[in-house]
This record gives structure tokens, sequence and C-alpha cells, in this order.
């Protein structure tokens, strides 16, 4: 594979805390150099001025939907769809048909991603046989067959002592649980967000103590066995709360937000878009505010997806009817730039730290840094880049983007994973 030289860009790298003009040189599947003026032969030249240098973004929470659903997505699919939108890595979330519950499963997603040659694909295994919530995987095999975290996503634990031994196990593994801290009791038959709102449009509504409570519980239980928790598609102001008050305590608990929870409010319900439906639900302006001051502040860690494509067919029901979930790889990185850096809500470099280092970091994935030696991952932005929001140009098989027709600003141009470029459509 031919080395490739990127000229002139300015380089993000918040691993290093390094904001500047520079050149990266990238060969043997390996960042080689990152310096001023690089010379070098045998090279693919590319001119990046005016463009932002990142280390490969990785989305730590998609939904991959193979094996079993493959209508919806596959894991060539999401792969392609992920470079596309400027990832060079995501974490593929267990609650397929069958689950990934055994070490067999994972290595069919390691092995089906190797195939497909786009994004890395890092599979998470489930918490519980089946995600039903009764008994703990062989939390040490999937691990061993190449899990990176440990989740029962689009379900709750809701057993509090099964959770505990859950967490128990982890933390002797060092594994992290990434989890769906919703109470399924308060939520249950429930299609948006609780509020006056739910109430004029007949719609049964979720309450914002549905996430608060289960949080409050899970990081209870972090604190009770020293597990690493991760909160997965934060929503509420409540919950921002506890995740910065557990911070301040020392528990080990970090979180994540949706850009399209920081982008919109229960306001875009009000067509009875499918589109605008998911779990949890779009909440109030109070809330999205506070998700971004989250972010800026370092209570929340990271930018994730939560990419749940669906087929056109489910989609097309009544708003109560239809499945949860929003497509998101494929927009997740001009929503997020006009929303949070074009605002000056963040700078760039703690952006970059959002949707890359920190994932890296939490997960203990390779990449999220430009440091020479570390894997040729490498995603160029164009902050002045102004597009539509475009099916035509998606490659994932969900059509279920809350974003269609509408304009941002910070567009990838250029995905490079392992030292293999990719040109976002």
């Amino acid at each position: 594979m031919k080395r490739i030289l990127l000229k002139g860009g300015r380089v993000l790298d918040p691993s290093r805390n390094i904001d500047a003009i520079a050149d990266v040189l990238l060969g043997e599947g390996a960042v080689s150099a990152v310096d001023q003026n690089i010379t070098a032969d045998d090279v693919e030249v590319i001119d990046v001025s005016g463009m932002w240098v990142a280390p490969g973004l990785i989305d730590m929470h998609v939904h991959l939907r193979e094996p079993g659903q493959e209508e919806k997505e596959t894991i060539a699919t999401g792969a392609a769809a992920a470079v596309n939108g400027g990832f060079t890595a995501v974490c593929c979330m267990p609650n397929t048909s069958p689950t990934l519950d055994t070490s067999g499963w994972i290595r069919y997603v390691i092995d089906r991603a190797w195939a497909a040659d786009m994004a890395r694909v890092h599979p998470i295994g489930a918490i519980t046989n089946g995600i039903e919530g009764k008994a703990l995987t062989n939390m040490a095999a999937l691990q061993s067959a190449g899990a990176v975290a440990l989740s029962d996503d689009g379900r709750m634990v809701m057993d509090a002592l099964i959770m505990r031994r859950a967490m128990e196990y982890a933390r002797g593994l060092d594994l992290p649980l990434t989890l769906h801290s919703i109470d399924e009791r308060l939520a249950f038959g429930c299609s948006m967000n609780e509020g006056a709102l739910s109430t004029r449009l007949g719609l049964g509504g979720t309450p914002a103590h549905a996430e608060i409570v289960a949080i409050g519980r899970d990081i209870a239980l972090a604190q009770l066995t020293g597990a690493a928790i991760h909160i997965a598609h934060v929503s509420t102001f409540g919950a921002v709360r506890l995740i910065r008050e557990a911070k301040k305590k020392g528990i080990r608990v970090t979180g994540e937000a949706s850009p399209h929870h920081i982008a919109l409010t229960e306001e875009a319900v009000v067509g009875y878009d499918t589109r605008f439906k998911m779990a949890p639900p779009l909440r109030t302006e109070e809330d999205r505010r506070a998700l971004c001051d989250g972010l800026a502040d370092g209570t929340l860690d990271a930018i994730a997806t939560d990419h749940a494509p669906h087929t056109e067919i489910e989609k097309d029901l009544p708003f109560d009817e239809a499945p949860f979930g929003v497509t998101g790889l494929e927009t997740a990185v001009p929503v997020s730039y006009s929303m949070l850096v074009e605002t000056k809500m963040i700078t760039p470099l703690r952006w970059i730290e959002l949707l890359s280092t920190a994932p890296a970091r939490i997960f203990k994935l390779p990449g999220g840094t430009l440091v020479p030696g570390a894997p040729a991952d490498v995603t160029v932005i164009d902050p002045a880049a102004e597009r539509i929001v475009d099916l035509a140009k998606m490659k994932s098989l969900g059509r279920n983007s809350c974003f269609l027709g509408k304009t941002f600003r910070g567009w990838p141009t250029l995905t490079i994973v392992g030292g293999k470029a990719h040109r976002p459509s």
C-alpha cells in the first residue's frame, strides 16, 4: 500500500494537545510522522490545506443488525456508511438475532467486518443471555473472542442483583459495561417524552425519571462494585447532573450524547413523523442545553450516534406502532460540528476528543491518536463545506435519518483506515 502524505492541514490531536498546521505522513499501516514541512519519496501527496486532520473518528454505539436483520443493515453496509460519515471504527451493539452472547457470534462479526474491508468493527458482547436480563453470559469468553465491552443495549438489566453480579464479573476482567439505563416499567407503552406536548398529541410519554432513576441505580451499583460503566444515549438534565456528581465522588462512570439529542427537541414530533421516534425520546430545550453543557465541561465524555437503521415499511406505521431509532453514522460529523463547534460551545480540539480520543480511551481501542506508531486511521474534515443531507449519497440501508433535507456545515472529505483512503460521497 502506497504511503500517504497529508500536506498543510490543521492537525487536531487531543491525545497530545496538538492544534497546529502540520503535515502527517502515513505508511505501513501506521502513522509515521507529524511535523512541519515533511518531505518523502514514493508517497501519494494529498493537499489538505484549509482542512482539519484528526485521529480517525470512533463511534462507540451503533446497531449493524447482522446477524438476523440484514434487511435493515449489514456489517458491510454499516461499515461503508461509517467510512462515508468520517468514522474509521465503530462499536456494534449485541441486540441482533441471534444475540452476540457467545464467542462464536463475536468472531462472526469480526470476520464479516474483515471481509468488508471498510471501517474497523469492534463487537460489544451481551451482558445476559439473549439480552433477557436473567442469566449472565460467559463474559471472559466474549472478551477473549474480541468483545471490547458488554451491554444489553435496547434493554435495561432490571434485576439489581443480576446487574451487581455483572459489574463484579466485568470489573474482574477490566471490561467496561455500556448501559441502556432506562427503567422499562416507567417507559412501558410510551413513544415520546412525557409532558404537555405528549398529552396534546395523544401519545404515551416516557418521563425523564425513567432515565434518571435507572442511571441513579447503575451509578450506585458502580460505586458498590468498583466497575467501570458507560451510560449510553444520555438525554435528560437530571441524568447529566447525576453523572457530574458521580464523577466528583470518583465513581468510574462515563457518558455519551447523540447528535439528535443535542440538535433536536420534542417539538420535532409534532408532525407525527416516525423518523423522530427514538429511545430515549427527544426531550425539552432545557435537556438539550444540559447535554451541550455536559459535553463542554467534561461531564459527558463522547458523542455517539446510536445508529439504528430500520426498513421503510417498519417506519411507515402509525407513530405509536413504529420502531424506535434513527440512523446517524453519515450525519454525526456535520450535525455535531454545526451545533457545538460553529456555535463556539466547544473548541475544535474538544470536539475531536469527543469523537475519537475519548471513545478509544473508554473502550481501550487502538486509535484516537496521531502519535507515530498508532494505526494509520485519519479523518479529514472541511469545516467550510456546506451541504444538504441527501439520502441519495448515503451508504446505509436505513433510510430513517431525522436530518434529511437539512443543511449543515463541516463535512468529512477523506477517511483513511489502516492507510487505505476513502472519499465520502
